[in-house]
């Protein structure tokens, strides 16, 4: 990207991590909540930890961007949005880590993890606090928007995207569990998770929210703009896959190998099983679901996929897909900003270079 979309996307990225900050700290001081409780405030400061703990905002950014579709000038309702995305977002977090058993988020503990260490002789407790707070991040995600000052039309529409998105949503997490009990999924079964789980609420719903907020109407473009996030959906989570056996846990901010331990059949998964035969079949298999699978297993595992080409195939198909989703993105000139069209193709590219 040039050095001027560089710029804006770190600048949005400040700017939301302020805007945050400062939602939480409201949050925190008007919490409306028994004088009693230190269990609300609590999950609060849990929630609000999570949230300014690192992350990318790029929902944030492809939001501003939409919105630069239609014009260059101050959007109102931006903020609001962006609160919005990343308070979903928040909420799939905590669920996503509660289900997968995850101790670590973002370089520090999973709220689910947070709460065992704070009631260890209470495990259902901290499992029903953990549910908890994901649906409150999920019930303020809706009502950040309800309470936006904005247009009636505009702010209905608005909540009417984040309720099909945080919908499209919990599908996803159905049909991801679903898919492990499946032997050996094909593509179009990884890629409805991927559009399903994440596609929708990460780059759909921030595409449309965006345009709303700027006076667009994103229903006349429905189909293309769900078959660019699609896209843009299924190389995300491929990189995700890959970085989960072949990334570095220290930039990453989490263990490597997560995915085979929890018996996940990914896009890496998948790929290296269908590269292996005889002994080293057995090995993956052996590997796949087993808890106590160990860093030297793990690096077995990586230097068996490297050895046949599984990375580069990977690389080679999410290029592949980022390619398509860049090229329906360059169609987008006869009705949008050139500049922001010009964004949009270059993001799946970059999706797929990043290393965390």
């Amino acid at each position: 990207m040039t050095s001027q979309a560089l710029e804006r996307v770190a600048g949005y990225e400040r700017s939301f991590n302020t805007l945050f900050e400062e939602y939480f700290d409201r949050l925190g001081a008007d919490a409306d909540a028994p004088s009693f409780s230190r269990f609300t405030p609590e999950c609060v400061r849990l929630l609000r930890e999570l949230s300014l703990r690192g992350g990318k905002r790029m929902r944030v950014v492809l939001l501003h961007e939409a919105a630069r579709l239609v014009t260059d000038g101050r959007v109102d309702g931006l903020d609001a949005a962006g609160l919005s995305i990343e308070l979903l977002h928040t909420h799939g977090l905590v669920h996503d880590d509660l289900i997968d058993d995850s101790p670590i988020r973002r370089g520090g503990p999973s709220t689910y993890y947070a709460y065992r260490d704070r009631f260890p002789a209470h495990p259902q407790a901290a499992l029903g606090l953990t549910v908890l707070a994901g649906d409150l991040a999920l019930a303020l995600s809706l009502q950040v928007l309800l309470e936006a000052e904005l247009p009636v039309a505009v702010r209905q529409a608005m909540v009417e995207v984040q309720t099909r998105a945080a919908t499209d949503t919990f599908v996803g997490q159905i049909i991801d569990l679903e898919r492990d009990f499946i032997a050996a999924p094909e593509d179009d079964v990884l890629h409805g998770v991927a559009d399903f789980k994440s596609a929708r609420y990460s780059i759909l719903a921030p595409i449309q929210l965006g345009l709303l907020a700027a006076g667009g109407q994103p229903a006349l473009h429905d189909k293309e703009l769900r078959a660019y996030a699609r896209l843009v959906g299924i190389c995300g989570q491929m990189r995700d896959d890959y970085l989960d056996l072949f990334g570095d846990a220290a930039v990453m901010g989490k263990p490597t190998g997560t995915d085979i331990r929890d018996g996940r059949h990914s896009y890496t998964a998948s790929a290296l099983l269908a590269a292996v035969e005889g002994a080293e079949r057995v090995q993956v298999r052996a590997a796949l679901g087993d808890p106590g699978c160990t860093p030297e297993t793990i690096a077995a595992l990586r230097e068996i996929a490297e050895r046949r080409g599984v990375p580069d195939r990977m690389q080679a198909d999410m290029r592949h897909y980022a390619q398509q989703a860049s090229a329906l993105a360059a169609g987008w000139r006869s009705r949008w900003r050139e500049e922001a069209v010009t964004f949009f193709e270059h993001i799946p590219l970059w999706s797929i270079d990043r290393n965390a």
